[in-house]
């Protein structure tokens, strides 16, 4: 089930909210425990009894962690990343491992019987399950004692498709929390920030995504039979696309738990409008830059023990960004390529670009877009050579005139919205209540419109 869904919107979400207002507070969750259940099984149960076990597994860890005798407890976090990460490494990269040893020694090894869909939401609630864990082993939080709190937390199904990765240690005052837990502000806050990020996915991402579908998809042109013009106008229509996909997602994930009683934080800011490669990672995806800082870079020293080491551990967290993303090498040529980035930016780019007005923006456009098309090039009809081939030798082919016809608005319209404008005119029509009202209602209608008239597609960083 999906978030900009007929099903969702009209059923689940309007019963699931009724359900959990009208429940005691002692009970919510109970009663948001087994709305997620049903939220996680609604397209089959196929991979229940892996999320279950892996909640029992990691409960009784947590219990085992904190009742432990010192000279025992070294044992336990090897344990935990054997089972987590093993049943991560297992379902997301095992034949990508057999494939990629049959290629360096030909060793004939047969591939894994795994099928192509992933566990739902396996990459972000193993995530949320590790941040857990090394919180209980270092201290920082103390070990969650109720099962069905925990249960909540891993499931918790406003985060289930695409997340924000929010840890524990955030999450655990609000779960505990019984009384008073929803209020009417939080509430309309984050009916506010669903519809908004609702608009997002169905008006923008969905729209202009159709114009990089036109080039590659099956029915489409084909990327060999473009211009180089049409190429570029391609790849940035896609990273308008991805950008308002997986922004509207957290947004509506944010709205979602806003209603529910719960304060996430924010999962974007404004990305496109960085000066600098830094900058922009720590306005994209924050949740997933900020669980690699604190759980890789930082218990690895990070800047600590001098540049050699700091640019080592970099390494390790673009690699093992580029990796999360996906079982292929395009994503690890991603990861990798942010590391070269951010690596030229800390020796010397960086005090350059602060100083810098213009240049320091398009300087970091140009090479996020340039980003995202490596990052594509796991889809078959944009593959890595043919696509950097169109971007940087001048090819003649299909003409960008029709599609600019065709997306020219939508395009300007994304470009928009990807800048501080609507939040800073938002702000202003916040002022005037009547305004604010007729404004978002003109929006939840529109979104209602597109999402009946749409294919409920799934948020692209769900097959991640």
């Amino acid at each position: 089930m999906v978030f900009n869904s007929v099903v969702f919107l009209f059923c689940f979400l309007p019963l699931a909210l009724l359900l959990y207002y009208i429940t005691p507070d002692r009970a919510k969750n109970a009663v948001l425990l087994i709305e997620s259940l049903v939220f996680y099984c609604w397209t089959g149960i196929t991979f229940l009894p892996l999320i279950l076990c892996l909640i029992v597994f990691n409960y009784l860890w947590g219990i085992l962690t904190a009742v432990a005798k010192a000279r025992l407890r070294w044992v336990l976090p090897l344990v935990a990343v054997f089972v987590n990460l093993g049943v991560l490494v297992y379902f997301k990269y095992a034949n990508f491992l057999i494939d990629t040893i049959n290629q360096i020694g030909n060793f004939g090894l047969s591939s894994l019987d795994i099928g192509d869909l992933l566990p739902l939401g396996i990459s972000y609630y193993i995530f949320k399950i590790i941040s857990y864990e090394v919180d209980v082993y270092t201290g920082k939080v103390e070990a969650e004692f109720n099962p069905l709190t925990f249960a909540c937390y891993v499931l918790f199904f406003p985060q289930l498709i695409v997340g924000p990765i929010v840890k524990y240690r955030d999450m655990a005052p609000q779960l505990h929390k019984t009384a008073g837990r929803c209020s009417l502000p939080q509430i309309e806050h984050g009916i506010e920030l669903f519809v908004f990020g609702l608009a997002k996915k169905v008006i923008l991402a969905d729209s202009i995504g159709a114009l990089w579908t036109d080039i590659i998809g099956a029915n489409g042109v084909g990327l060999a039979n473009v211009s180089t013009p049409l190429a570029w106008l391609g790849i940035l229509a896609y990273s308008l696309q991805l950008y308002f996909d997986f922004a509207g997602y957290s947004e509506m994930s944010n709205g979602l738990a806003a209603m529910l009683g719960f304060d996430c934080p924010i999962n974007f800011d404004l990305p496109y409008i960085s000066g600098s490669i830094t900058e922009f990672w720590r306005r994209w995806h924050i949740s997933l830059s900020s669980w690699f800082r604190d759980y890789i870079y930082i218990p690895l020293g990070g800047n600590r023990k001098g540049k050699g080491r700091q640019l080592f551990n970099m390494l390790l967290v673009w690699a093992a960004t580029g990796i999360w993303h996906g079982a292929s090498w395009n994503f690890i040529c991603w990861g990798l390529y942010y590391f070269v980035l951010l690596t030229i930016e800390k020796l010397f780019l960086l005090k350059y670009l602060k100083k810098g007005r213009v240049w320091p923006h398009i300087y970091t456009l140009f090479l996020v877009v340039l980003g995202w098309g490596i990052f594509t090039a796991n889809q078959p009809g944009a593959p890595l050579a043919l696509l950097m081939q169109k971007l940087f030798i001048p090819q003649g082919g299909i003409s960008p005139v029709y599609y600019l016809r065709n997306y020219g608005i939508l395009l300007v319209l994304g470009c928009l919205c990807s800048s501080a404008l609507p939040r800073w005119l938002w702000q202003k029509i916040s002022r005037c209540v009547p305004l604010k009202l007729i404004v978002f209602a003109v929006v939840t209608l529109l979104c209602i419109a597109y999402v009946v008239a749409a294919t409920n597609a799934t948020a692209l960083y769900a097959n991640f």
